[in-house]
């Protein structure tokens, strides 16, 4: 049964529900930047509460209800593995009139995968860390000091690496300042290394002092590394890749490897269960490769609907292009141009679920469906018996926004593959120690040999062959300036982390936004090959033949459109019905523009805020 005792992950509001003790007095208290909020600061059970509030913005798993922001399948859906009808989702082409919120409710954009322009949560830390070194140190032992401020620095840090992310420089904020103080409120941007320095220093903080146990379902050194792992990863490689600072690429994937390889060591975690296991369960608990999940019960009124959005039915807009697909190696560790394996060049969906990695049956149903716009839907977030509901009722647990499976917030699969990416590069770039077999066997291949699940092994899927240092594919599609071993290792993380968050934060660390103009590959407006007439022949409608919108595309590229009499002929790649490229974007797409409102508020001042470089 699933536990129903959460209070951490869902924040103070569920600990209430819960615990049917959070009294008028505590809910009369007053603001915690009050004068008196001393009288709150009494210990560190009181750290604790105001501690918990983190958990539901920086480990979001599936939100809640319909709630999109962060979350994988709904949220997570611009990037160049997701294609939909009419023309594609476009990059921001001009200065919104504002952005930014001093709420602390969480608050994203889809098509930078990252935050407004708000630092109240960097308040809310730099608060925390204030009033532990001015009210509850002598309350605490030093222990308990070090690993609350370790917590607050540790938020302070994942805050600002995102916002770095999505706007490269940015005013840095390290204490709480009086209302009176402008020129500290209105400081321009800082340098994005003199910010992520600080992070750095945060982090480092973190690994020295965070406890490695404070209890079930509870942040500590572990899950911290793992988080620390992914965004010094993305930080290194992004300056790296962009020629911003090469000092300091070097030292943040010392980092993102020092903090991977803490948990890794650790022997705490393993790949001993089934890869779809991790995204469908009811329940996480004792998962051998889950760090932290967050936990849905129906009972506790905590449901979401991300499992409702891959089965069968609902449409979610965007679905996997033939290029994704085209970039799922065999299972014989080749790639599809030169394999041995029967069907290897086949992209029929029952041929690729039998031949390529198991990643590819865990994430993709085995049958064409027409909610999917290109007829490959994805299922890696539904359990198998969630498919079997087509064309019924849907139980709450699969259907609306009354899901109850848990949500994977960090897991070992993410931290082998920062740590062996930020090795390569250090090895690469920065003449650090070369990546060695056993490195692949720990990570890459650690992966690749998770067990099967029942259902898989009756549909013939395979494990994949180990990848082998001294015989790396050859993949005619690489692109010339990525060695093949980082290519591998990029193809690794495509094939782990569909539809989660990744992939557009990927192409933006290794500078391929490129990847996002469609119009330099046709196959991102294709899907599978497909038998129109035995596959999905609710197309075939008179409507459809007047329009002629329904098409696909021969291995020889002619194009046959379905006109009501050539049924039988509409076999091929499908065409997804009126796609056409996005808009035209340049590199200034690799960050967001601060809005008018802000500069205004600025000058109104008698500061100024200068805009994002480009815009």
């Amino acid at each position: 049964m699933k536990t129903k005792y959460f209070k951490y992950i869902n924040g103070l509001a569920l600990a209430c529900v819960l615990l049917v003790s959070c009294n008028k007095e505590v809910l009369d208290r007053p603001p915690l930047t009050s004068i008196i909020d001393g009288e709150f600061w009494r210990g560190e059970d009181d750290v604790r509460m105001y501690a918990n509030a983190y958990y539901t913005n920086f480990f979001t798993g599936y939100n809640s209800g319909f709630g999109v922001d962060y979350t994988p399948v709904r949220g997570y859906t611009f990037s160049d593995d997701l294609t939909g009808k009419n023309v594609q989702i476009n990059f921001e082409s001009s200065i919104p009139t504002s952005r930014g919120s001093v709420a602390e409710a969480a608050d994203w954009m889809g098509t930078y995968a990252g935050p407004t322009w708000t630092f109240a949560w960097i308040r809310k830390s730099n608060v925390m860390i204030d009033r532990l070194d001015n009210v509850v140190k002598p309350k605490m032992t030093t222990e308990a000091y070090n690993h609350w401020s370790a917590v607050a620095r540790f938020y302070r840090g994942f805050e600002y690496s995102r916002l770095v992310s999505v706007f490269g420089d940015v005013p840095y904020f390290d204490k709480v300042p009086l209302d009176t103080d402008l020129p500290y409120l209105f400081k321009d941007r800082d340098s994005r290394g003199v910010v992520m320095d600080k992070v750095y220093d945060d982090f480092k903080f973190v690994m020295a002092n965070m406890r490695e146990n404070d209890g079930v379902q509870v942040l500590n050194r572990y899950i911290a590394a793992a988080f620390i792992s992914r965004l010094m990863l993305f930080e290194g490689t992004y300056e790296h890749y962009h020629g911003i600072d090469a000092a300091r690429a070097k030292k943040y994937l010392e980092l993102a490897v020092e903090a991977a390889n803490y948990v890794i060591a650790s022997n705490r975690y393993n790949f001993s269960r089934d890869f779809k296991s991790i995204f469908s369960s009811d329940n996480l608990a004792g998962h051998p490769e889950v760090l932290l999940y967050r936990t849905y019960d129906a009972a506790l009124g905590v449901t979401h609907s991300i499992g409702s959005y891959q089965n069968g039915t609902e449409v979610v807009g965007v679905d996997a292009n033939l290029v994704l697909m085209k970039s799922f190696i065999i299972n014989d560790g080749k790639v599809w141009q030169n394999s041995g394996v029967a069907g290897a060049n086949s992209f029929t969906i029952a041929d690729m679920v039998k031949t390529r990695d198991p990643r590819f049956e865990a994430s993709f149903y085995d049958k064409a469906l027409p909610a999917s716009a290109t007829l490959l839907y994805g299922f890696k977030y539904a359990s198998r018996e969630a498919l079997t509901f087509i064309g019924k009722t849907y139980p709450a647990a699969w259907g609306s926004n009354t899901n109850t499976s848990d949500a994977p917030i960090i897991r070992l699969g993410e931290v082998v593959l920062n740590w062996i990416e930020a090795k390569a590069v250090l090895a690469q770039y920065f003449s650090g120690p070369a990546v060695t077999q056993a490195d692949i066997d720990k990570s890459i291949n650690a992966i690749r040999n998770r067990p099967l699940d029942a259902a898989a092994i009756a549909k013939g899927v395979v494990k994949t062959a180990p990848l082998n240092l001294g015989i790396l594919p050859v993949d005619p599609a690489r692109d010339s300036d990525v060695p093949e071993l980082i290519w591998e290792i990029r193809r690794e993380r495509r094939m782990e982390f569909v539809f989660e968050y990744s992939r557009l934060l990927d192409l933006k660390r290794w500078k391929k936004l490129n990847y996002m103009n469609f119009s330099t590959n046709p196959d991102y407006f294709l899907g599978p090959w497909v038998n129109v007439q035995t596959e999905a022949s609710v197309y075939l409608t008179p409507a459809n033949a007047t329009a002629k919108n329904v098409k696909v595309k021969k291995a020889d590229g002619t194009v046959v459109t379905y006109d009501g009499t050539n049924a039988a002929a509409m076999v091929g790649y499908w065409m997804v019905t009126n796609a056409t490229n996005r808009n035209a974007f340049t590199d200034r797409a690799y960050l967001a523009p601060v809005g008018q409102a802000q500069i205004i508020q600025y000058q109104d001042k008698g500061y100024k805020l200068t805009q994002t470089t480009g815009w």
